[in-house]
């Protein structure tokens, strides 16, 4: 079954079953498949076809969702933007992929309409709900399709037979945590292999009910577990954003059997009263994705007694490349997993040769999943798709069972007097500190040993430390070139919208607080 199918294939199934449940609008199948026509027909008759592209701007919504998967039936491409950027970031992204219809949401509207005078008149702007004087309104577009009755429905499914997998579906724009934001190609076959892949991890069937919180304008939100869970017909709860009360509630409530959690996103749950008594009882697992996940965090959900199973990957590989299972997370804390089931990974050295077991080098990966590349940057997709492996930058080795662990970045890594030093193994150790709530390591230059290790820390709330404690809790742990020289506090680290890092904002950080001896 291809992509373009799965939503009216359900919808033929089981029709009245909750394929959106939102608040205060729920979806069944059925429902969801007549919005998907309805879109469909729409784009088609704003001219919108095969390598055309749509943008949108909003929370989490149904519509977005529909929105996908009226641009797989139209061979289109949908461009989801984050919300959180500033409207310069924007409109560096509209002009790298210009859309002919930008849907915004009515938050956004004052900030879309910044955009409007740089998107020229090629570009068409729908407000979704209640639309400012001179904007076109969702309603307004949608009342362009037409037949949008089940004879429409067939007809919409019938023009969908000649649809191409192999067709651009989705241009992810990377965060830019390390520079200028790249726009990742994904086909509706790499959405497909990679539902693949969530359905092997998550044992995916019908009868689970997966809440999504993290944004669909990353691949996280969206690939994880939201279109693989549409794949074989589950039920998504999805919220507009995060919300740790609306969190709680909806897993007590809803009984949720799988959710995607962040550290960030778990590290706000741990914090609330809520927590030590919540009723989890309908979970199997919860997800977690990261570049590295605190121990901490592990033994606190473990201590709940639910699996925190981890992937990895990136918004190449859309996102699943390596993964853990339910039965692995308890015996393998720390583990990234396997190889996905549709993905191979290698761990090469300089030269590209594969590394002994145990042995520390780049990670690369292959399979159906991948991006075709970067949008309109040729040079940056033949630097990293070489031989039909992307090479992913992350460093990692495997143990003796294949499980993959991830050591850090390779542009991260820290070469002091000739030896390597990976960050992650540092802050790993910081961060098992009660006084600490965050830590990053970077490396600076030095005359004598070429880069040294300074820690930028940010100590809990009404905790106070000095860089001599932060020293002792490194004594005895790792070896004394990799201490930091120099600790630099700070109340909170700069991150991306999925909590990650931003290491160019930490180093600009450390640059205002010079090293010294």
């Amino acid at each position: 079954m291809r992509l373009h199918e799965w939503i009216h294939h359900h919808a033929g199934r089981s029709p009245a079953r909750v394929a959106i449940r939102f608040p205060g609008r729920d979806l069944d199948y059925a429902a969801l498949a007549q919005l998907v026509d309805r879109y469909a027909a729409a784009l088609a008759a704003a001219g919108v076809g095969r390598g055309g592209c749509v943008a949108f701007l909003g929370l989490n919504s149904p519509d977005e969702i529909a929105l996908l998967f009226a641009c797989a039936r139209r061979q289109a491409m949908l461009v989801p933007l984050n919300w959180r950027l500033a409207a310069p970031e924007h409109r560096q992204i509209l002009a790298d992929c210009p859309p002919s219809v930008l849907f915004v949401e009515p938050p956004f509207i004052g900030h879309a309409g910044t955009l409007r005078a740089s998107l020229g008149n090629t570009t068409e702007v729908v407000a979704l709900g209640e639309a400012p004087r001179g904007w076109l309104s969702g309603d307004e577009f949608l009342s362009r399709a037409r037949g949008a009755d089940a004879g429409g429905s067939r007809r919409a499914s019938e023009a969908a037979v000649d649809v191409d997998p192999r067709a651009p579906l989705l241009v992810c724009y990377t965060s830019g945590s390390t520079g200028k934001p790249k726009g990742v190609v994904l086909t509706q076959d790499a959405l497909a292999w990679n539902a693949l892949n969530s359905a092997a991890m998550h044992d995916l069937t019908g009868d689970d009910r997966v809440l999504t919180t993290l944004p669909l304008f990353h691949v996280g939100g969206l690939n994880n577990q939201t279109t693989p869970a549409l794949s074989v017909g589950c039920t998504v709860v999805l919220h507009p954003k995060f919300d740790v009360e609306a969190t709680f509630d909806a897993i007590e409530r809803e009984r949720i059997t799988l959710t995607v959690l962040v550290p960030a996103q778990l590290d706000a749950m741990l914090a609330h009263p809520r927590w030590p008594s919540a009723d989890f009882s309908s979970l199997r697992m919860i997800t977690t994705g990261s570049m590295i996940v605190p121990e901490r965090l592990i033994r606190a959900v473990h201590a709940r007694g639910v699996p925190l199973v981890q992937v990895y990957g990136a918004t190449e590989t859309c996102p699943i490349a390596a993964c853990q299972r339910a039965q692995d997370a308890f015996r393998k804390p720390g583990s990234a997993g396997r190889a996905a089931a549709h993905c191979e990974l290698r761990i090469v050295d300089e030269a590209g040769r594969d590394v002994a077991q145990g042995a520390t080098g780049e990670i690369l990966v292959r399979g159906p999943n991948l991006m075709t590349g970067y949008w309109n940057a040729p040079k940056a997709t033949d630097a990293v798709l070489i031989n039909g492996w992307f090479h992913t930058g992350d460093m990692g080795h495997q143990d003796a069972d294949g499980f993959l662990y991830v050591d850090g970045r390779r542009k991260e890594m820290i070469i002091s007097g000739g030896e390597n030093i990976y960050p992650a193994e540092i802050e790993n150790v910081l961060m098992e500190s009660p006084d600490i709530a965050e830590a990053s390591v970077v490396g600076w230059p030095d005359a004598r040993w070429g880069e040294i290790v300074v820690a930028v820390v940010a100590p809990e709330p009404g905790r106070h430390l000095t860089e001599a404690d932060v020293m002792r809790l490194l004594e005895g742990r790792i070896a004394r070139f990799k201490h930091p020289k120099k600790v630099v506090f700070i109340d909170a680290l700069p991150k991306t919208a999925l909590g990650k890092v931003r290491r160019d904002e930490v180093r600009r950080l450390v640059a205002g607080n010079p090293v010294t001896g």
